[in-house]
Formats: structure tokens, sequence, C-alpha cells
């Protein structure tokens, strides 16, 4: 490192706090640990045969985003020197002028800790939109989407939110932790997905059911995990206002699963189901999360009952309006972000942000009115550009050779783990087409992790080059058409 970079960050550091510090890259790594989360939460939610792609889908979405971060995502978003509403500069570009020296945005740790801190939530973003394009996106087109869309669409609304110039955050809109930029964007990216996808193969005719169960479970324990660091992290600081932060969000998760496990039993047949009760928790944890610094712990109660009855009411939009949100994303995250941001204009205390000094009018229940206001513009902002530019990224990417999004229909039927990548997460059983056009299909050759004999061999944008061989899962076999 150059000397008249070290110089750089030997201003204005004497606030700064070795505890904070500490707290904060311990909330990073809780909320990097979020994207395999969600990776296991969408991976059970799928069927088999399209498991391990989404797993892998999370990380490799984590991995780009993390570099465009660090190209210019970063000053773009959270830019502290740019004058203009909408979007930042690039003083912050190839994190060149990033060190010791805080952001104004949190004064008592490095501006290197905010900046790794918040890049772990761009991160998580777009691999959160992907649930709506579930088993049968391409990888690599996906790859070059998440650049583009953390460019275009994270980057100008976190920035509206956040930044100290931002219109939003001028306003007086209150968004502690991402309603917006995270939870509203990636629900609407995920409806302009499933839209601009189009439906899975046999979708209205077949029946698409979670394949794993302990996935579900898993992927939500890491996300709820990962949540106290994503909600208590935004306080920037070690303090009081963390803590409350922390508390809300469990509360509202644990309420959550239970509203929406509750209106699920009484719905379906008298029956409790894990995945109701992991899907209420994450909309719980989603609701609350633009109001975590700003609500007493016993509105959480309020937003985890509405968020989980809400979101499981919404899961019903997509049969009604014919769309294929694969993974309930825009359910969950874009439902429940608007309920959040919503329920925070009546919710927010000031007695609650004063925790570490911060000042805010409050909402109704301070008696400023005009806070609903605020949060439903910002909240319809949101969404419009993320809804609007989505689309208009994903078209634009169908045009382009070789970036047409929607894996080949052989690809889809047989999984997206074998036609993408090659590989597999469970054991496969094989089956003698022979025997099988003559209607006795016969199970051999279990094999773990090895593609079977005769298997489908795929080109690049999932297209098969032989005849004929099973759709490869760990559900019931059936037999692909000729190629």
């Amino acid at each position: 490192m150059s000397t008249h970079l070290v110089k750089r960050y030997d201003d204005d550091t004497s606030q700064i706090n070795s505890g904070d510090t500490a707290w904060i890259l311990v909330s990073a790594a809780l909320v990097f640990i979020m994207s395999p989360g969600v990776g296991y939460f969408y991976s059970g939610m799928a069927r088999s045969k399209n498991a391990v792609s989404l797993v892998f889908l999370c990380m490799i979405a984590m991995s780009v985003v993390s570099v465009q971060w660090m190209i210019w995502g970063y000053s773009l978003a959270l830019s502290d020197t740019a004058s203009n509403p909408f979007i930042g500069n690039l003083s912050y570009g190839l994190l060149l002028n990033v060190g010791d020296k805080p952001h104004a945005n949190a004064p008592t740790i490095p501006g290197s800790v905010y900046a790794i801190f918040q890049c772990m939530f761009a991160a998580l973003t777009p691999a959160l939109a992907l649930g709506g394009a579930a088993e049968r996106v391409r990888i690599f087109p996906t790859i070059i989407f998440c650049f583009i869309w953390t460019t275009i669409v994270y980057d100008p609304i976190a920035y509206w939110s956040w930044a100290p110039k931002g219109w939003m955050n001028v306003m007086g809109s209150l968004d502690y932790a991402g309603g917006t930029p995270v939870h509203i964007a990636s629900g609407f990216a995920a409806l302009a997905f499933a839209i601009v996808l189009g439906k899975r193969h046999g979708y209205g005719q077949e029946k698409f059911e979670p394949h794993n169960y302990l996935n579900i479970i898993l992927g939500t324990a890491l996300l709820w995990f990962g949540w106290f660091g994503f909600n208590g992290g935004s306080a920037v600081a070690s303090n009081g206002r963390a803590g409350v932060a922390s508390t809300v969000t469990h509360i509202a998760a644990c309420v959550g699963g239970l509203s929406w496990s509750f209106v699920g039993y009484f719905r379906n047949g008298r029956k409790f189901s894990s995945f109701h009760f992991c899907s209420g928790a994450v909309a719980g944890l989603v609701a609350i999360t633009p109001a975590s610094g700003f609500v007493a712990p016993w509105a959480a109660l309020i937003y985890g009952a509405v968020a989980g009855i809400a979101c499981h009411f919404a899961v019903d939009f997509k049969e009604k309006f014919g769309f294929d949100d694969a993974l309930d994303v825009f359910a969950v995250h874009g439902i429940g972000g608007l309920v959040g941001n919503l329920l925070t204009g009546i919710f927010a205390s000031k007695a609650v942000a004063a925790l570490n000094g911060t000042e805010i009018n409050g909402g109704w229940i301070d008696h400023h009115w005009k806070q609903l206001g605020y949060q439903l513009a910002a909240s319809s902002a949101g969404a419009g550009w993320a809804f609007v530019m989505s689309a208009l990224i994903l078209y634009a990417l169908d045009y382009i050779p070789g970036l047409h999004l929607r894996i080949h229909q052989e690809g889809e039927i047989s999984g997206t783990d074998f036609a993408e990548m090659g590989e597999h997460g469970y054991r496969y059983a094989t089956i003698d087409h022979t025997l099988a056009e003559r209607g006795t299909p016969s199970l051999s050759g279990l094999e773990e992790g090895h593609s079977p004999s005769g298997a489908l061999e795929y080109n690049g944008d999932g297209r098969t080059s032989s005849k004929s061989t099973v759709a490869i899962s760990n559900e019931k076999p059936t037999i692909s058409a000729e190629a």
C-alpha cells in the first residue's frame, strides 16, 4: 500500500470504538451465513433434481456481487461525498479511499468495516430474487444478471434509503435494515423474473412440492441466526439499540412462524407443517427488518402476526393471477417488506431511536401522522423501480446471443443440477428404458454423485444430444421425450 493512502486514513479516527468494530465484524459474518441459508431454504422447497444448483446460485451470487461491490457498488450505494439525491459517485471505487476513516453513517467504526458489513447485504439480495426463477433458469446468464441488477437496481435504492443525501432518507422515510433495498427490491425482482421466464414445464398439471423439509428447517435456522447480525448489526454499534433490534427480530420471527402455522392448520386439514412454520418465521423476519431499530418489543408481536397472516394469503396470488413464483419470494419478501415498511409508519418510536442518540419524529404512536405517507412513497418507489428495471434487464439479456435465460425443456425435465452442472445432490435410480417402453420400468444401478449409464448429454444451452433417458431425481422417475 502506498504511503499517501495510509496518510489518508489518519484523519478523523478519534471516535473509533473497538467494541463497536468487533460487533460489526461479527455481524458481517452472521449476514454472510444467510447466503447459504437462503440456498438451503430454497433447495428444500424445490424438487430434488434442482437442489444443488439453487445452493450454488446463492453462493455464486454472493461472490459476483462482492466483486461488484469492491469495483463500484459500495461507492454508488453509500457514498457520503455525493451531492445528488439519486446515486453515489465513484469516490470509493475499488475501495481505494476506504480504510480507518469512518463513514458518515457509522462514526465509531472504520470505513473498511462498514464497507464489508454492507457488502453482505448487497450480496444476499439478488440471491433472494432468484427464487422466482427457480428450476428453469440457466446459470451463466444469471451471473451476468446479478452483476447488472446490483448496479442498476440495488445500488440506487440503497442510496435513496441510506446515503446521507439519498432522497428517501432526506424525505424522512425510516428503513433501519433493508425493508426497501433488500426485501421489496428482491420480491418485486422475483415477480419480474417469474413473468419474463414464464411458467415451469408441467405447471398447473403437476403438483410441485418441497422435496426436503430438513433443508427448509436448516435454511430457516441459518437465516434466523444470521438475522441477528442483519438487524442487530445495523445499529453499527454495540449498544442498547442493537439489543432492542435483536430482541424484536427474534420475537417477530417467533410470532410469524406461529401465526402462519395456525392459519395453515385450519386451512389444510388440521395438520401442522414445518414448512408453514419456517415460511412464517421468515415472513416475520422480513417485516421487522425496516423497523427493528425503531420499535419497542411489544410491537414485534404485531409485526409477526400481521406478516405471517398477510404473507400466507399472498401465496395465493400466484394462482389467482397466473404467474409462477416458484419459491414464493414475492409473497414473503415483496409483501412482507411492504407490510413492515407501512407498519413502521405507525409504530416507529422516538424513545427507541433515542437509545443511541438518534432523533426521529416517530410514527403514529408519537402523533406523527405524515410518517405513513413517507413509508408508502418509499415503498412504492422501490417496488416500481425494482420491478420495471428488473424486467428490462431480463428482456435485454434474453435477446443477447448466448444469454437466453431459460433452460431448454429437456434440461428442465431432467433438472438444472445435471443439465447445468452435471452434478447431483442425492442417490439416483436409473430406469431401463427398453423395459419402460413395455410398461414395466426397472430400477437399477443406484449411483451416488454420478450420472447413470445412458444419461443425457447437455450442450451449454441445456439441449440434449441423446434420444432418451430418465428424468434424474430422487422422486418418482419419468421418461423424457426424444430430443
